[in-house]
């Protein structure tokens, strides 16, 4: 008999039964490479913005490097040559992937950014993405003017969608750098937002790994949380959720470790700089208050609910007080499709496109995402979370369920369950009891 063929060959990496320990990991690491670069590629061919196309041919050299070193180690597994060192370790990719579709596009995007076309009306000249440029405006007005948003109806013209600011108070803090030390290149390079956003996150990662005591990092967690495509194109082109979604995986690894009143006070700063995580402030509170499991812990409730008012009251107030109409339009009506402007967010998620069908759509869309908030509290009142991993599993999900209903959004805004379900699986692993010390030396001397 001849050979199969060489489809059928390759089909067998993922099909075939094996016994040999590591393949079912190797085949959903080629998979998963696989799938980032069906998403790469096209970026990188079609996208109408400057940007994404750079991510793009970066990404795709890193989603192809990481499918071919997978699809190597799982050859050398199933014909038991399996490598050592460096190249035998599945973190390769994950490396690739850090290096080549986030650090080098975002510092080669910072320095075209320089040319000065980011606010011409050209997408295929953005060297980053609206979002950093208004960020750093705002900035820019809150020292100037005490608030961070513009009154759009006193601006002599039409408005239009870059005059909003539609995010928090605290929002404004990343831009700040370039506020105060930009106008030169170097400085310009130096400060740009996205390398405040970047180190933002990182400071969070590294907060919550000391927090629950360095657990080791499953490979599935980092490529859900760092490799995932959406994470790295937001890392390079843009920078604000990741963030956000650090902070918020702090806020839950503080409270998940006794800090109840920091957990507050961190995820304040979360809710003040975008509106769209308050839902996690629900699955929270009540994890602070069955945390012990001894009964209900009031108390800790009260610190935490006492920081998360108090701290967003504070950070709201003055703002608001500067100029109210302008506070209210760019916060709330504009994300919610009401302001003089309507919102451009209209990525093909289930809850636009129900949207668009008319009023009735809009109504559905409506009635589908309250349908869902009432599904995530009898959950929670049902089962509500007993750990750190729980907390942050019920917060992916009642993010993602608002993000695929709600009817103006963006496909970007997945990259918060993503990292939030990766935080979940680091989580689970921290929170595993340690095996007996018998146990422990037997294992080690076998």
């Amino acid at each position: 008999m001849g050979r199969a063929p060489a489809w059928r060959r390759t089909a067998r990496l993922f099909t075939a039964p094996t016994r040999v320990p590591g393949v079912a990991a190797l085949r959903w690491d080629l998979g998963f490479y696989l799938a980032c670069l069906a998403f790469a590629l096209p970026t990188a061919l079609f996208s109408e913005f400057y940007g994404y196309r750079v991510w793009g041919n970066f990404a795709t050299v890193a989603y192809g490097f990481g499918a071919l070193h997978s699809g190597w180690l799982l050859l050398s597994a199933r014909t038991g040559r399996t490598p050592h060192g460096v190249l035998g370790s599945r973190w390769c990719g994950i490396a690739a992937v850090a290096l080549l579709a986030m650090i080098l596009p975002l510092l080669l995007l910072v320095i075209r950014r320089l040319t000065g076309v980011d606010w011409l009306i050209t997408p295929f000249s953005w060297a980053a993405q609206p979002e950093v440029w208004v960020i750093e405006r705002s900035a820019d007005l809150l020292l100037h003017h005490g608030t961070p948003y513009i009154d759009v109806t006193a601006l002599n013209r039409a408005p239009e969608v870059n005059d909003y600011t539609p995010y928090g108070p605290v929002m404004a803090v990343f831009g700040l750098p370039r506020a105060l030390f930009g106008g030169t290149p170097l400085a310009d390079a130096l400060t740009d937002a996205r390398w405040m956003f970047a180190l933002a996150a990182c400071a969070c990662v590294l907060g919550t790994l000391k927090l629950l005591k360095w657990p080791k990092v499953p490979v599935g967690a980092a490529q859900l949380a760092l490799a995932c495509p959406l994470t790295a194109l937001t890392w390079a082109v843009a920078g604000p959720d990741l963030a956000i979604v650090g902070l918020l995986v702090l806020a839950c690894a503080l409270a998940a470790t006794g800090r109840t009143a920091w957990s507050g006070l961190v995820l304040a700063l979360v809710v003040s700089a975008k509106l769209i995580v308050a839902p996690a402030a629900a699955v929270l509170v009540v994890f602070v208050l069955v945390r012990r499991g001894e009964g209900l812990d009031w108390p800790a409730a009260g610190r935490f609910a006492s920081a998360l008012v108090a701290t967003t009251a504070a950070l709201h107030l003055p703002v608001y007080l500067v100029d109210p109409a302008a506070f209210v339009e760019h916060v709330f009506r504009f994300p919610l499709g009401m302001g003089a402007v309507r919102s451009p967010a209209a990525s093909p998620l289930p809850g636009h496109l129900i949207a668009e069908l008319g009023a009735f759509g809009r109504v559905t869309a409506f009635v589908l995402v309250g349908a869902a908030a009432v599904a995530m509290l009898v959950w929670l009142v049902r089962r509500p979370p007993a750990n750190g991993s729980g907390a942050v599993l019920r917060i992916a999900v009642g993010l993602g369920a608002l993000i695929l209903l709600t009817p103006a959004t963006r496909y970007g805004y997945l990259v918060y369950p993503l990292v939030l379900l990766g935080a979940h699986l680091v989580f689970r692993v921290a929170e595993a009891p340690a095996a007996p010390p018998a146990q422990q030396s037997s294992a080690t001397s076998s």
